[in-house]
Protein backbone atom coordinates (compact mmCIF):
# COMPACT_ATOMS: atom_id res chain seq x y z
CA UNK A 1 0.00 0.00 0.00
CA UNK A 2 1.60 3.49 -0.92
CA UNK A 3 1.49 5.63 1.52
CA UNK A 4 -1.27 8.02 1.23
CA UNK A 5 -1.88 11.76 2.07
CA UNK A 6 -4.67 11.45 4.78
CA UNK A 7 -3.09 8.65 6.84
CA UNK A 8 -3.41 10.03 10.20
CA UNK A 9 -0.66 7.84 10.48
CA UNK A 10 2.24 10.62 12.16
CA UNK A 11 5.56 10.60 9.33
CA UNK A 12 8.90 12.29 9.33
CA UNK A 13 7.32 15.38 7.68
CA UNK A 14 4.78 15.82 10.06
CA UNK A 15 7.42 16.16 13.38
CA UNK A 16 8.87 19.37 13.02
CA UNK A 17 5.41 21.03 11.82
CA UNK A 18 4.00 19.64 14.95
CA UNK A 19 5.67 20.17 16.87
CA UNK A 20 6.28 24.07 16.58
CA UNK A 21 2.34 23.88 16.50
CA UNK A 22 1.86 22.03 19.81
CA UNK A 23 0.03 24.19 22.82
CA UNK A 24 1.85 24.13 25.58
CA UNK A 25 -1.14 24.82 27.97
CA UNK A 26 -4.22 23.76 28.49
CA UNK A 27 -6.05 26.99 28.10
CA UNK A 28 -4.09 26.75 24.59
CA UNK A 29 -5.59 23.37 23.69
CA UNK A 30 -8.89 23.31 21.06
CA UNK A 31 -11.32 20.94 21.50
CA UNK A 32 -11.87 17.46 23.88
CA UNK A 33 -13.61 19.56 26.24
CA UNK A 34 -14.69 17.50 28.74
CA UNK A 35 -11.20 15.71 28.45
CA UNK A 36 -9.61 19.10 29.35
CA UNK A 37 -12.03 20.14 32.21
CA UNK A 38 -11.84 16.62 33.90
CA UNK A 39 -7.70 17.17 33.29
CA UNK A 40 -7.74 20.56 34.55
CA UNK A 41 -9.14 19.55 37.87
CA UNK A 42 -6.91 16.55 38.61
CA UNK A 43 -4.14 18.67 38.50
CA UNK A 44 -4.87 21.43 39.97
CA UNK A 45 -5.74 18.77 42.84
CA UNK A 46 -2.61 16.89 42.35
CA UNK A 47 -0.44 20.50 42.08
CA UNK A 48 -1.74 21.72 45.52
CA UNK A 49 -1.51 18.62 47.32
CA UNK A 50 2.06 18.25 45.95
CA UNK A 51 1.73 14.81 44.59
CA UNK A 52 2.01 13.35 41.04
CA UNK A 53 -0.64 13.25 38.95
CA UNK A 54 -3.17 9.75 39.04
CA UNK A 55 -1.74 7.87 35.83
CA UNK A 56 -3.55 8.84 32.61
CA UNK A 57 -4.51 6.39 30.03
CA UNK A 58 -5.60 8.23 26.93
CA UNK A 59 -7.25 6.08 23.78
CA UNK A 60 -8.53 6.77 20.00
CA UNK A 61 -7.75 7.00 16.68
CA UNK A 62 -4.38 8.39 15.66
CA UNK A 63 -3.83 12.33 15.07
CA UNK A 64 -6.35 13.69 17.80
CA UNK A 65 -3.07 14.87 19.97
CA UNK A 66 -2.35 12.25 23.02
CA UNK A 67 1.34 13.23 22.79
CA UNK A 68 0.16 16.68 22.75
CA UNK A 69 -1.71 16.37 26.04
CA UNK A 70 0.99 13.74 27.21
CA UNK A 71 3.35 17.16 26.85
CA UNK A 72 0.89 19.93 28.36
CA UNK A 73 0.60 17.66 31.84
CA UNK A 74 4.07 17.64 32.61
CA UNK A 75 3.93 21.76 31.32
CA UNK A 76 0.90 21.92 34.02
CA UNK A 77 2.48 20.02 36.89
CA UNK A 78 5.46 21.56 35.92
CA UNK A 79 7.84 18.62 35.61
CA UNK A 80 9.77 16.98 32.95
CA UNK A 81 8.64 14.48 30.37
CA UNK A 82 10.35 11.40 29.22
CA UNK A 83 9.12 9.55 25.47
CA UNK A 84 8.98 6.18 24.70
CA UNK A 85 6.51 3.77 22.82
CA UNK A 86 5.52 0.32 23.21
CA UNK A 87 7.66 -1.59 20.49
CA UNK A 88 10.71 0.27 21.72
CA UNK A 89 11.29 -1.38 25.09
CA UNK A 90 12.17 -4.98 23.92
CA UNK A 91 13.23 -5.85 27.48
CA UNK A 92 12.32 -5.59 31.17
CA UNK A 93 16.08 -3.98 31.94
CA UNK A 94 15.34 -1.25 29.54
CA UNK A 95 12.06 -0.09 31.14
CA UNK A 96 13.72 -0.45 34.80
CA UNK A 97 16.76 2.03 33.30
CA UNK A 98 14.02 4.41 32.57
CA UNK A 99 12.29 4.22 35.73
CA UNK A 100 15.07 4.96 37.44
CA UNK A 101 16.04 7.75 35.72
CA UNK A 102 13.11 9.74 36.59
CA UNK A 103 13.04 12.67 38.98
CA UNK A 104 10.28 12.99 41.53
CA UNK A 105 6.46 13.87 40.10
CA UNK A 106 7.91 13.79 36.13
CA UNK A 107 5.49 12.38 33.29
CA UNK A 108 6.17 9.33 31.85
CA UNK A 109 4.98 9.24 28.26
CA UNK A 110 4.29 5.70 26.47
CA UNK A 111 2.88 5.74 22.99
CA UNK A 112 0.93 2.81 21.91
CA UNK A 113 1.35 0.98 25.25
CA UNK A 114 -0.49 -2.11 23.80
CA UNK A 115 2.54 -3.23 22.11
CA UNK A 116 4.55 -3.39 24.99
CA UNK A 117 5.68 -7.54 25.63
CA UNK A 118 4.46 -9.65 28.40
CA UNK A 119 7.94 -9.71 30.45
CA UNK A 120 8.31 -5.46 30.40
CA UNK A 121 4.38 -4.91 31.04
CA UNK A 122 4.76 -6.85 34.44
CA UNK A 123 7.79 -4.72 35.25
CA UNK A 124 5.18 -1.88 35.12
CA UNK A 125 2.67 -3.50 37.78
CA UNK A 126 4.69 -2.73 41.10
CA UNK A 127 6.02 0.58 39.42
CA UNK A 128 3.09 1.80 38.66
CA UNK A 129 1.25 0.31 42.16
CA UNK A 130 3.75 0.91 44.97
CA UNK A 131 6.52 3.13 43.08
CA UNK A 132 8.97 0.31 43.03
CA UNK A 133 10.52 -2.30 40.83
CA UNK A 134 12.08 -5.76 41.56
CA UNK A 135 15.57 -6.63 40.09
CA UNK A 136 16.80 -9.96 40.20
CA UNK A 137 20.76 -10.39 40.94
CA UNK A 138 22.76 -13.21 40.17
CA UNK A 139 22.31 -16.68 38.72
CA UNK A 140 20.84 -19.83 39.85
CA UNK A 141 20.87 -20.92 43.17
CA UNK A 142 22.48 -17.99 44.42
CA UNK A 143 19.88 -15.38 42.68
CA UNK A 144 18.28 -13.34 45.04
CA UNK A 145 15.05 -10.04 44.62
CA UNK A 146 15.70 -6.61 45.52
CA UNK A 147 13.09 -4.34 45.41
CA UNK A 148 14.34 -0.74 44.12
CA UNK A 149 12.10 2.54 44.98
CA UNK A 150 11.39 4.77 42.58
CA UNK A 151 10.09 8.41 42.82
CA UNK A 152 6.74 9.24 42.76
CA UNK A 153 5.85 9.39 38.72
CA UNK A 154 2.76 9.75 36.05
CA UNK A 155 2.59 7.18 33.73
CA UNK A 156 0.40 8.03 30.36
CA UNK A 157 -0.04 5.78 28.29
CA UNK A 158 -1.63 6.14 25.12
CA UNK A 159 -3.33 3.07 22.27
CA UNK A 160 -5.09 3.30 19.43
CA UNK A 161 -6.17 0.08 20.20
CA UNK A 162 -7.79 0.03 23.75
CA UNK A 163 -9.27 -3.71 23.32
CA UNK A 164 -5.29 -4.63 23.33
CA UNK A 165 -4.72 -3.46 26.62
CA UNK A 166 -4.66 -6.33 29.33
CA UNK A 167 -7.27 -5.64 32.11
CA UNK A 168 -4.14 -5.79 35.10
CA UNK A 169 -2.15 -3.43 33.04
CA UNK A 170 -5.53 -0.97 31.75
CA UNK A 171 -6.53 -1.56 35.72
CA UNK A 172 -3.64 0.46 37.09
CA UNK A 173 -4.77 3.66 35.44
CA UNK A 174 -6.66 6.18 37.51
CA UNK A 175 -7.62 8.38 34.83
CA UNK A 176 -9.34 6.79 31.41
CA UNK A 177 -10.46 8.89 29.03
CA UNK A 178 -11.01 8.28 24.98
CA UNK A 179 -10.69 10.94 22.66
CA UNK A 180 -12.72 11.94 20.19
CA UNK A 181 -12.96 13.04 16.27
CA UNK A 182 -13.19 16.91 15.90
CA UNK A 183 -15.87 19.19 14.81
CA UNK A 184 -15.73 20.98 12.09
CA UNK A 185 -15.44 24.34 13.88
CA UNK A 186 -12.50 23.36 16.33
CA UNK A 187 -10.81 22.06 13.27
CA UNK A 188 -11.38 26.10 11.77
CA UNK A 189 -10.06 27.41 15.24
CA UNK A 190 -7.10 24.84 15.00
CA UNK A 191 -6.24 25.59 11.59
CA UNK A 192 -6.33 29.29 12.36
CA UNK A 193 -3.82 29.31 15.22
CA UNK A 194 -1.95 27.43 13.26
CA UNK A 195 -1.09 29.55 10.40
CA UNK A 196 -0.76 32.29 12.92
CA UNK A 197 2.09 30.28 13.95
CA UNK A 198 3.31 29.73 10.95
CA UNK A 199 2.69 32.76 9.47
CA UNK A 200 0.33 32.12 6.44
CA UNK A 201 -2.32 34.30 5.68
CA UNK A 202 -5.53 32.37 4.92
CA UNK A 203 -8.99 33.30 4.80
CA UNK A 204 -11.52 32.41 6.60
CA UNK A 205 -13.87 29.93 4.23
CA UNK A 206 -10.41 28.38 3.20
CA UNK A 207 -9.94 27.68 7.21
CA UNK A 208 -13.66 26.09 6.97
CA UNK A 209 -13.00 24.41 3.72
CA UNK A 210 -9.76 22.35 5.04
CA UNK A 211 -11.20 21.53 8.32
CA UNK A 212 -14.36 19.93 6.07
CA UNK A 213 -11.94 17.48 4.66
CA UNK A 214 -9.82 16.75 7.37
CA UNK A 215 -11.62 13.76 8.84
CA UNK A 216 -11.96 15.04 11.85
CA UNK A 217 -8.03 14.84 12.37
CA UNK A 218 -6.11 17.67 13.43
CA UNK A 219 -2.30 16.06 12.30
CA UNK A 220 -4.75 15.82 9.03
CA UNK A 221 -5.50 19.65 9.04
CA UNK A 222 -1.67 20.86 9.83
CA UNK A 223 -0.67 18.45 7.35
CA UNK A 224 -2.75 20.16 4.71
CA UNK A 225 -1.88 23.10 5.75
CA UNK A 226 0.92 23.03 4.86
CA UNK A 227 0.77 21.67 1.71
CA UNK A 228 -2.10 24.39 0.32
CA UNK A 229 0.72 27.16 1.92
CA UNK A 230 3.56 25.19 -0.71
CA UNK A 231 0.57 25.40 -3.40
CA UNK A 232 -0.56 29.15 -2.42
CA UNK A 233 3.51 30.12 -2.73
CA UNK A 234 4.03 28.68 -5.76
CA UNK A 235 0.75 29.55 -8.06
CA UNK A 236 -0.62 32.13 -6.16
CA UNK A 237 0.29 35.41 -3.47
CA UNK A 238 1.02 32.64 -0.83
CA UNK A 239 -2.52 34.26 0.85
CA UNK A 240 -4.66 30.84 0.91
CA UNK A 241 -8.29 31.56 -0.40
CA UNK A 242 -10.89 29.00 -0.84
CA UNK A 243 -9.81 28.75 -4.58
CA UNK A 244 -6.33 28.07 -3.67
CA UNK A 245 -7.59 25.16 -1.26
CA UNK A 246 -10.04 23.74 -3.52
CA UNK A 247 -7.40 23.61 -6.19
CA UNK A 248 -4.25 22.46 -3.97
CA UNK A 249 -6.26 19.41 -2.07
CA UNK A 250 -8.00 18.59 -5.46
CA UNK A 251 -4.60 18.16 -6.80
CA UNK A 252 -3.71 15.77 -4.09
CA UNK A 253 -6.84 13.98 -4.71
CA UNK A 254 -8.98 14.35 -1.19
CA UNK A 255 -12.45 15.42 -2.01
CA UNK A 256 -15.46 17.71 -0.36
CA UNK A 257 -15.40 14.81 2.49
CA UNK A 258 -11.79 13.79 2.81
CA UNK A 259 -12.05 10.53 0.62
CA UNK A 260 -8.98 9.70 -1.40
CA UNK A 261 -8.47 7.36 -4.48
CA UNK A 262 -8.05 4.76 -2.68
CA UNK A 263 -11.55 5.37 -0.58
CA UNK A 264 -13.58 5.94 -3.62
CA UNK A 265 -12.05 2.74 -5.74
CA UNK A 266 -13.40 0.75 -2.73
CA UNK A 267 -17.19 2.12 -2.80
CA UNK A 268 -17.12 2.22 -6.42
CA UNK A 269 -15.61 -1.62 -6.39
CA UNK A 270 -18.80 -2.67 -4.71
CA UNK A 271 -20.85 -1.07 -6.44
CA UNK A 272 -19.78 -2.05 -9.82
CA UNK A 273 -18.35 -5.26 -9.20
CA UNK A 274 -20.95 -6.57 -6.24
CA UNK A 275 -24.05 -4.26 -6.40
CA UNK A 276 -23.30 -2.43 -3.17
CA UNK A 277 -23.21 -5.41 -1.59
CA UNK A 278 -23.06 -7.34 1.19
CA UNK A 279 -19.58 -8.79 0.27
CA UNK A 280 -16.85 -10.63 2.73
CA UNK A 281 -14.20 -8.74 3.90
CA UNK A 282 -11.65 -11.14 2.24
CA UNK A 283 -13.79 -11.04 -1.28
CA UNK A 284 -13.13 -7.43 -1.19
CA UNK A 285 -9.92 -7.52 -0.50
CA UNK A 286 -9.36 -10.11 -3.00
CA UNK A 287 -10.49 -8.14 -6.01
CA UNK A 288 -9.02 -5.20 -4.88
CA UNK A 289 -5.85 -7.00 -4.81
CA UNK A 290 -5.19 -5.30 -1.20
CA UNK A 291 -4.27 -7.20 2.24
CA UNK A 292 -7.51 -7.89 4.09
CA UNK A 293 -5.99 -6.75 7.22
CA UNK A 294 -5.16 -2.93 5.35
CA UNK A 295 -8.44 -2.60 4.56
CA UNK A 296 -10.35 -3.74 7.87
CA UNK A 297 -7.33 -0.75 10.15
CA UNK A 298 -6.46 1.53 7.47
CA UNK A 299 -9.55 2.10 4.91
CA UNK A 300 -13.06 0.82 6.80
CA UNK A 301 -12.65 2.61 10.05
CA UNK A 302 -13.08 6.30 8.10
CA UNK A 303 -15.69 5.16 5.72
CA UNK A 304 -17.93 3.21 8.35
CA UNK A 305 -17.83 6.04 11.38
CA UNK A 306 -19.45 8.30 8.02
CA UNK A 307 -21.90 6.55 6.87
CA UNK A 308 -20.13 5.16 3.96
CA UNK A 309 -20.73 1.70 4.67
CA UNK A 310 -22.28 -0.37 7.11
CA UNK A 311 -21.48 -3.42 8.27
CA UNK A 312 -24.05 -6.58 8.14
CA UNK A 313 -24.30 -10.25 8.82
CA UNK A 314 -23.84 -11.50 5.39
CA UNK A 315 -21.18 -8.55 4.68
CA UNK A 316 -20.01 -4.49 3.80
CA UNK A 317 -22.60 -2.58 2.22
CA UNK A 318 -22.82 0.56 0.46
CA UNK A 319 -25.01 2.73 1.63
CA UNK A 320 -27.09 5.61 -0.23
CA UNK A 321 -25.07 8.41 1.07
CA UNK A 322 -22.04 7.14 -0.83
CA UNK A 323 -24.01 6.65 -3.69
CA UNK A 324 -24.84 10.45 -3.77
CA UNK A 325 -21.31 11.14 -3.10
CA UNK A 326 -19.91 9.45 -5.93
CA UNK A 327 -22.85 10.54 -8.39
CA UNK A 328 -23.64 7.22 -9.05
CA UNK A 329 -27.95 6.29 -8.97
CA UNK A 330 -28.98 3.88 -6.64
CA UNK A 331 -32.29 1.78 -7.69
CA UNK A 332 -33.18 0.36 -4.70
CA UNK A 333 -34.87 -2.79 -5.10
CA UNK A 334 -38.03 -3.03 -2.62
Amino acid sequence: MNRRIITTDETLEDIPVENSLRPQKLAQYIGQERLKETLKIYIDAARERGEALDHVLLYGPPGLGKTTLAGIIANEMGTNMKITSGPAIEKPGELAAILNNLQENDVLFIDEIHRLNRQVEEVLYPAMEDFAIDIVIGKGPTARSIRLDLPHFTLVGATTRAGLLTAPLRDRFGILHRMDFYTVGELHEIVMRSSEVLGVEIDEEASYELARRSRGTPRLANRFLKRVRDYAQVRGDGRITTKITNQALDMLDVDKLGLDQGDRRILTLMIEKFGGGPVGLDTLAAALSEDAGTLEDVYEPYLLQNGFIVRTPKGRVVTDHAYRHLGIEHEEIS
